[in-house]
């Protein structure tokens, strides 16, 4: 069975999954035929090159291509001006989050949970240093605990437990969904908040490093405590436009590297660079952070702080990612201990099926659903 397709929603299919479509005849050689409109693309072609496209079946039979809009709020910016269209990975990424959000809601709910007291304790008047001490109170964020933790890895580990324990779904993945051949690109975003009295969810964006994840949770946690959503790509230099964002951003800062420790800790007449890595192993932070905390205090001039900071990027970006680790753990990382236990529970409960479980934790086999319930301590 053949079907009629507009040659524009084909050529708007590959644009939006950012590949020309001349990349992708090595797929579909017919592509040319069908975008001239020689050729009618079957049923299942269309079905194919959706999929290869990311972008629903639906799409292609509507009368013109569709402008899709990003279903939060979006604060990422460059320079002032809005940033480019979003791709399917990210759009798919805060649905899916967006449906496990909605899940869990109605599990807590049914559960007799109460709201939780912290989301949207805040607002913009709010005192930084105030708000981000009730923020490591809540969380039980203690800088001389974190100062024994070996490595950022474990510095960041800690963090998200701690923000799961207090009631925070937090999700950290570098892929969409479980797909392994769809990785999310932080130089997009980096994370995003969901704010919800029952569900409060952040996103972290787990292809960025681990210590620029440890900034944007912080960040996104600051969101939840002024009740906001939001998208965000935040670096700890940056001074965003937003007034929201800039808040954050000082927020997470504090919470991270309070002004008035490393004020006490910062060694003047030592070495920059040597002092920066010493005090970014002492706050499991990046030294990019503690660049910016060491200007904040006054430690710096604009310049120094600038030519410091180009130099040590530089340095970071030249060092290779570690990949790999054990599956049932980034597992557990990319959906949350949190929501999966929840999902676990209700589904071994009857209360949710197999299909929808599956569904939402990325999961293609009962052998890994079993093991990952082990791994939880559910059975």
């Amino acid at each position: 069975m053949r079907v009629a397709v507009k040659p524009e929603l084909l050529q708007w299919a590959c644009t939006r999954a950012g590949v020309a479509p001349d990349e992708m005849t090595h797929r579909f050689p017919q592509l040319p035929a069908w975008v001239s409109g020689e050729v009618m693309p079957t049923l299942r072609q269309v079905e194919d090159f959706a999929n290869a496209t990311h972008a629903s079946v639906g799409f292609f039979f509507l009368p013109q291509p569709p402008v899709e809009q990003i279903p939060i709020p979006d604060y990422r910016t460059i320079d002032g001006g809005p940033m480019r269209h979003p791709s399917p990975n990210l759009l798919d990424t805060i649905y899916i989050c967006q449906q496990r959000q909605e899940w869990y809601r109605d599990f807590a709910r049914s559960a007799g949970d109460a709201p939780l007291p912290f989301i949207g304790t805040a607002d913009l008047t709010s005192p930084v240093e105030t708000t981000a001490a009730r923020i490591r109170t809540t969380l039980g964020f203690d800088l001389d605990e974190r100062r024994m933790l070996p490595t950022w890895t474990e510095a960041l580990r800690r963090f998200v437990v701690q923000a799961d324990e207090a009631g925070v779904l937090v999700m950290v993945s570098g892929v969409v969904g479980g797909n392994a051949h769809r990785t999310l690109d932080p130089d997009e975003f980096r994370g995003f908040a969901l704010s919800d009295g029952y569900a409060p969810l952040v996103f972290i964006n787990g292809s960025d490093t681990k210590s620029a994840q440890m900034f944007t949770l912080a960040h996104e946690i600051a969101h939840l405590w002024l009740g906001e959503t939001a998208l965000s790509d935040v670096v700890p230099t940056a001074i965003p436009v937003n007034r929201i964002e800039s808040w954050c951003n000082r927020i997470a800062a504090e919470v991270l590297v309070p002004l008035d420790v490393l004020r006490r800790e910062y060694r003047a007449d030592a070495d920059l660079r040597e002092e920066t890595k010493r005090l970014a192993k002492r706050f499991k932070v990046s030294t990019l952070v503690i660049l910016r905390r060491i200007y904040d205090a006054g430690g710096l001039t604009q310049d120094e702080f600038w030519q410091a900071y180009r130099a040590e990027l530089a340095f970071l970006r030249a060092i290779p990612k570690s990949t790999g680790g054990d599956f049932y753990r980034m597992q557990l990382t990319r959906v949350g201990k949190r929501f999966a236990s929840a999902l676990v529970i209700s589904t071994l409960e009857g209360r949710t099926s197999f299909t929808e479980s599956f569904r939402m934790l990325g999961l293609k086999k009962m052998a890994t659903f079993r093991e990952l319930s082990q791994s939880l301590g559910v059975i």
